[in-house]
């Protein structure tokens, strides 16, 4: 399935996802169903087995408007930073990585960026908020966690997974370099657009074979397989987990291929009127236009 959060004049509830783009109301065909992603994903596979259910006979959403799946997670999103091996070189040759020697990393560079950062398909990306116009899209495939655990092993990793969304990690690259941490420039309020669905694990037998492409204004930016990352997903959960309680709703970024701004001579920085479109076939398409 994929399930999106969405409004229609009411408040936001859960919806599916149809084969078509149709927003169908779960909560209209059974009103006991959880109305957030947050109780969705605790419920585990109890919900989604009620959610399959109704998927039939749930009613057409008209003029639904979508939200971010998960609008307000409860934890920062956890992101990793030069996760592809063609995006730590053009990093690394930018002159704005400030945080180590080597090009490709030793061990999982992991960062976050706070709730407070997401924001829905189709919101403006606030670039204004960036006083040093350097501010950069990053395309990026994510994990939503759906059983919890800590000390996951790598083999038992994908069991933990829920199922996989699209987020941008949208960057303020003079702020990130300044800092040398990347909280501050990548942290920014609504630098995290997220969507448009979160698609359920058991639709993703392989994440691997995923494809991941960016365009700004109608230019194909980036294009990679997953299977390109560095530290692939159970590695990445494997990770983070040996310190981290992972939870149900916590979200992991995997890492953006090559192809962004600063990979450029000189740098093409977003300016507002772009439009950056991110397709991973079988999520759907995350587009937001720049303020």
């Amino acid at each position: 399935m994929r399930l999106v959060t969405f409004r229609d004049g009411r408040g936001p509830r859960i919806g599916i996802l149809s084969a078509s783009g149709e927003v169908l109301d779960a909560a209209a065909a059974d009103p006991s169903l959880p109305i957030t992603m947050l109780e969705v994903i605790a419920g585990g596979d109890a919900v989604l087995d009620r959610l399959r259910a109704v998927a039939a006979k749930a009613p057409v959403v008209q003029g639904a408007a979508l939200l971010a799946p998960i609008p307000r997670p409860a934890k920062n999103i956890f992101c990793v930073g030069k996760n592809y091996h063609e995006h730590a070189k053009e990093f690394a040759g930018s002159g704005f990585d400030a945080t180590a020697k080597e090009v490709v990393p030793e061990a999982p560079v992991v960062f976050s960026k706070p709730p407070t950062a997401v924001s829905a398909p189709g919101d403006e990306i606030p670039a204004a908020l960036d006083p040093t116009n350097s501010v950069d899209y990053e395309g990026e495939l994510a994990v939503i966690i759906g059983e919890k655990g800590r000390g996951i092993p790598r083999a038992a990793a994908l069991s933990h997974v829920f199922g996989y969304t699209i987020v941008n990690d949208v960057t303020a690259r003079t702020t990130q370099h300044r800092h040398r941490q990347w909280l501050l420039g990548k942290g920014i309020d609504g630098f995290c657009p997220m969507g448009p669905a979160i698609v359920t694990a058991d639709e993703v037998s392989d994440p691997t074979a995923l494809r991941l492409r960016t365009w700004v204004n109608g230019e194909l930016r980036q294009d990679a397989p997953v299977a390109d990352l560095i530290f692939d997903i159970p590695t990445l959960i494997e990770t983070i987990s040996a310190a981290i309680t992972l939870e149900p709703g916590d979200v992991i970024a995997t890492g953006t291929p090559a192809g962004v701004g600063i990979g450029f001579k000189p740098p093409r920085f977003l300016t507002a009127g772009d439009v950056v479109r991110i397709e991973v076939e079988g999520i759907g398409v995350l587009e937001n236009p720049v303020g």
